[in-house]
Order: structure tokens, then C-alpha cells, then sequence
């Protein structure tokens, strides 16, 4: 079993820090195309939707 290493540990050891700002996190190449984005967004929406009503 492994060992429990805490997250500001694991965050020291790959060398990684807190966001500064939302900036950071931006992909705006992550879908090829405005239809791509709708078809993971129509995704997304029935995932999260299954099992309800």
C-alpha cells in the first residue's frame, strides 16, 4: 500500500504553486471548433442529468 503524502507535499515535489489567476487556467485552443464545444457541452449536460426526473 502507498504511503499518504499530503498535497503541499506532492505540490513541492512537482514543483507547483497556487493559481494566481483564473488566467492560468484558460485553454482557448481546447476544442477545435464551436461545434465541438457544443457536442461536449450537450455531452456534459446529459451526464450530469442521468438518473433525474
Amino acid at each position: 500500500m502507498a504511503e499518504h503524502v499530503p498535497v503541499s507535499e506532492l505540490a513541492r515535489r512537482q514543483g507547483v504553486g497556487p493559481v494566481v489567476s483564473v488566467d492560468e487556467l484558460a485553454r482557448p485552443d481546447l476544442f477545435e471548433s464551436d461545434e465541438e464545444l457544443a457536442d461536449f457541452l450537450v455531452d456534459l449536460y446529459a451526464a450530469r442529468h442521468t438518473g433525474l426526473a
